[in-house]
């Protein structure tokens, strides 16, 4: 007699995708993460139409300048969508954290890797869908003020750039503030770090001496390269000069990747090394 064989199953890991469902899932579920989308909306909209509406009681410029306009219809979103979009990326994981509902994610995906990029895909994809349908009404909104003193930025190759950059560099802050989030194990903290990184180190790092050290300070802040990525490029302009800090918008591109990228990169090493 014989005996029975047993069935033998082999667990294998969820697909890329259903990490995904399953990161949609719960970050539909945190009500701050949407209302700091609508926050994101709200302000980059209404900043960018009180600039507007504001043509009429200052002086505006003689002579039409495509830097100027444009820069005036994304600073709004970028100035302050920045510092939302990162505390959004150090909520995405941080709250797990400190809920302990890390431990469930890391189970349904061992390898941890996946989990983090899966997280990082879906902020990536929803933080530039918000920034550029958000800059693409206040440029479609704010244009009829504009044109009534010749001031029109018409749609084309520059203007699309310049959306587009500003929208890509707010789902590249949510990747930052999301690697932060995985390496410091804090929402404050991390707050505080994309706080610093994106708005008040710029500011500081004017006030350092001149010399290579400053400037180079000035290039690795992610928040100079997304004030890169959102304007017209310069005719003639150099890609990148480390002396005068002038940072092309494909250069802005490359740093601000760089910069995320660097930040995820010391997050998924602090996940794999430590326990949940």
């Amino acid at each position: 007699m014989t005996a029975p064989a047993r069935a033998t199953s082999v667990a294998r890991e969820p697909r890329f995708a259903h990490l995904l469902r399953s990161e949609w899932i719960k970050f539909s579920s945190l009500p701050s993460l949407y209302l700091t989308l609508i926050a994101i909306a709200v302000v980059g909209f209404g900043g960018s139409m009180f600039l507007a509406i504001g043509l009429k009681s200052s002086v505006p410029p003689s002579t039409f300048n495509i830097q100027t306009t444009m820069g005036e219809v994304t600073m709004p979103t970028v100035l302050i969508g920045q510092i939302m979009a990162g505390v959004i990326g150090v909520l995405c994981i941080g709250s797990e954290y400190s809920s302990g509902t890390i431990a469930a994610t890391l189970l349904a995906a061992p390898t941890r890797l996946r989990a983090l990029l899966a997280k990082a895909v879906l902020l990536f994809v929803v933080l530039t869908a918000t920034g550029l349908v958000t800059v693409t009404l206040a440029w479609a909104a704010s244009y009829p003020f504009y044109a009534e003193f010749g001031l029109q930025a018409a749609f084309g190759p520059q203007v699309f750039s310049s959306l587009f950059g500003a929208a890509g560099y707010l789902g590249l802050c949510g990747v930052f503030g999301l690697g932060l989030g995985a390496l410091l194990r804090s929402t404050t903290a991390g707050a505080c770090v994309v706080f610093f990184a994106t708005m008040l180190g710029p500011i500081l790092s004017t006030y350092l001496p001149y010399g290579v050290v400053s400037r180079v300070v000035r290039l690795l802040l992610i928040g100079n390269a997304g004030d890169a990525m959102a304007r017209v490029p310069l005719p003639d302009a150099p890609f990148l000069s480390l002396w005068d800090g002038h940072i092309n918008p494909a250069a802005g591109w490359l740093l601000a990747a760089f910069t995320a990228s660097l930040a995820l990169a010391c997050g998924a090493v602090a996940l794999l090394r430590r326990d949940a």
